[in-house]
């Protein structure tokens, strides 16, 4: 009987799984976590698609996607698979299907696994509204057994491995009619097809559970591990992964959000990181996940929770709700998280050091402008402020700076935990503790006690332990038993030294609290210098604490995580040999075009196979629907059909417009 939906909530622990041969490549079982890719070619291009699978294979993939839409291409992967093999590389290929279960048949005969998403593979996919009586739902059940089961047995005689892979954005009617557009949903259209692949003894299975929305994404696979446990008392491997991530740090953001949680708890055998980049740059980003696991299993011990407490949590992990805390000044309640941005270490801190936290200011007109990714915070550690600050920013600095100020009106005490059970006399106005949760308990303990006779303190939460997330959570579910109110600011701080590796640090280890309603407020460090590194286009020079870095990356795991939107969000597939325009060159357009219109959700979907589905829940959709030819969409409705590709940027801004969503950029 697993905690709920993995082996242990505070200590690090695989969950275990079934072992799946996929050729010679084992996963599942404890085997190291696999990583994967998928070609973005003309599946049809042979050479194009092997010297591309040839460029991930050496990049360090350990299985290669293709897509195979049609029979066509299906037959096309024995001359892919026979070159690759001449040339010497053995890499287990997977065949992608989506809407035909023949082109899977014909692929299952040929590389060592498929792919299919229960949502489109039977299923029909049209949006309708459709009211299923019991006699009809199993009806159709029984004819996707029909249907699916030649599969199964072609596989099981093949020796060929499959991948059950449910999308967020493409459940069936049918399943959407009795569950709606939710995880629960997500479960069962998988769990359908895993019954009947049992029912045949078939047993070399994979499972995922993908979503553009790391939330829904995350409690998906939670509870199909707990469904997995209570309905066959064992658990088959998954497969993680974010589904149309995007690019750049936000790609890698929600990419590292989505599956480092699950990590975290010892869920998932392989990955794939979906970049909207050439398929052998996700790799180094899955490496950089992977290797936070190595020897996650020496971390300090971790309190553990009582027996009752493994079975009932003070919050569920298979829904979004956001920790009660009560709300002081602009921090907790139903406030959006805070953001504090660190500026402790400059020797001086002027006018022009908050440009890059979002504040600017005019020396003409004597005014602040401020940006969307504005801090709320800024900690000036033991130096005080000589000029007037725009009016929604506060400062944090040190106990001892801060009793020497006379003004304290924007002015608030950062204390350490020791020192502040120490205090003997009472802070009456908004005040900033530190504790890491790493320390001994009893402290900590006594610190909860002194914290909940406070109406003033925030406390600022980080750990030392090398198991950070599930540290964090173990004391966020201490305060939550013992009634304590006070606002969370999650204090994360990471040692590596690249831009990839700093990113996925943040994004997991803040993230996956602020998944999980834990959290009122973000504050990032860096104890390392950034190395030379360049992410889509963009160079980081080698600075220590690099404070605009650490600002954006502060706000884009909270647009990840939905707890606070700032900014457009885009959802863009990371092509495939269905991509009907370049997705790249396009999504620059688009983004360069739309990301001044803050909370508006775009998808850029490579093609009409399965982009509408994929869009999930999107408000704009952008979709190839045949060479040179886009499908624009609002939410799930077709708006305008065919509109040429060199015309279709503008169009989507008109349809932007139509729908009140546009607003002209600031000059």
């Amino acid at each position: 009987m697993l905690q709920q939906y993995c082996v242990s909530l505070t200590e690090y622990e695989r969950l275990p799984t079934k072992e799946v041969k996929v050729g010679d490549l084992l996963i599942g079982n404890n085997n190291p976590i696999r990583i994967q890719t998928m070609t973005t070619t003309d599946t049809m291009d042979t050479a194009a698609t092997v010297a591309q699978s040839i460029r991930c294979i050496e990049a360090g993939s350990e299985l290669v996607r293709i897509t195979a839409p049609s029979k066509n291409e299906a037959e096309n992967l024995l001359n892919i698979k026979n070159e690759l093999r001449k040339r010497g590389y053995a890499t287990p290929l997977v065949a992608d299907i989506h809407f035909t279960p023949n082109a899977a048949e014909i692929a299952a005969r040929i590389v060592e696994k498929v792919r299919v998403n229960p949502g489109n593979y039977v299923d029909k996919k049209k949006f309708d509204l459709i009211e299923y009586s019991d006699a009809d739902y199993i009806a159709e059940v029984d004819r996707i057994r029909e249907r699916f089961t030649p599969l199964v047995r072609i596989c099981k005689e093949y020796g060929t491995a499959m991948r059950i892979g449910t999308n967020h954005g493409s459940l069936s009617d049918r399943i959407m009619s009795r569950y709606g557009d939710t995880p629960n949903g997500m479960v069962e259209s998988a769990m359908e097809f895993l019954r009947i692949a049992r029912y045949e003894h078939y047993h070399q299975v994979i499972l995922s559970m993908k979503s553009s929305n790391p939330i829904v994404m995350v409690q998906a696979y939670r509870l199909l591990v707990q469904r997995m446990d209570e309905e066959f008392g064992e658990c088959y491997p998954l497969h993680l992964g974010v589904t149309e991530a995007g690019d750049g740090e936000d790609g890698r953001i929600k990419s590292a959000i989505g599956i480092g949680t699950l990590l975290e708890d010892g869920i998932g055998d392989t990955i794939r990181v979906s970049l909207t980049e050439d398929p052998e740059f996700e790799i180094p980003v899955c490496r950089d996940i992977v290797k936070r696991y190595a020897h996650r299993d020496t971390h300090t011990p971790i309190v553990p929770l009582s027996q009752d407490e493994k079975i009932s949590l003070p919050y569920s992990a298979f829904e979004h709700k956001r920790r009660e805390s009560k709300l002081l000044q602009n921090i907790g309640g139903t406030h959006v998280p805070v953001v504090v941005a660190d500026l402790g270490e400059k020797s001086s801190i002027k006018v022009g050091d908050l440009d890059a936290i979002g504040y600017r200011y005019d020396v003409p007109s004597d005014k602040w402008n401020i940006g969307d990714a504005a801090a709320d915070y800024i900690y000036t550690g033991n130096k005080n402020i000589d000029f007037a600050l725009p009016g929604t920013l506060q400062v944090i600095c040190d106990y001892r700076t801060w009793l020497d100020i006379k003004d304290r009106s924007k002015s608030h005490p950062f204390i350490h935990g020791a020192v502040y059970l120490g205090l003997l006399e009472k802070i009456d106005s908004l005040h900033f503790v530190f504790a890491d949760v790493n320390d001994e308990w009893q402290s900590l303990l006594d610190l909860i006690e002194k914290a909940k006779q406070d109406e003033n303190i925030v406390l600022c939460l980080g750990t030392s332990n090398k198991h950070a997330m599930s540290s964090l959570r173990r004391f966020m579910i201490e305060l939550m038993q013992q009634q304590c109110k006070c606002p969370v600011v999650l204090t994360v701080n990471s040692k590596e030294k690249t831009v990839d590796e700093q990113l996925i640090d943040f994004a997991t280890d803040a993230g996956g609290s602020l998944l999980d309603g834990f959290g009122d407020g973000v504050w990032i460090e860096s104890d390392t210098a950034l190395e030379n590194t360049k992410v889509s286009g963009r160079t980081y020079l080698p600075v220590k604490n690099d404070i605009q870095f650490l600002n954006n990356t502060a706000f884009s795991i909270l647009q990840a995580t939905r707890t606070r939107i700032s900014k457009t969000e885009y959802i863009s597939c990371p092509s495939c040999g269905r991509t009907l325009f370049d997705l790249q060159e396009t999504t620059s357009m688009i983004r360069a075009a739309t990301n001044h219109l803050k909370g508006v959700k775009i998808a850029i979907m490579g093609c009409i196979v399965n982009g509408p589905g994929e869009m999930a829940d999107a408000d704009f959709g952008y979709v190839g629907s045949g060479p040179g030819k886009i499908t624009l969409y609002k939410g799930k409705d077709i708006m305008k059909r065919n509109v040429p590709s060199d015309i279709a940027v503008s169009e989507l801004i008109q349809l932007l417009k139509e729908n009140g969503a546009w607003i002209e950029p600031a000059a």
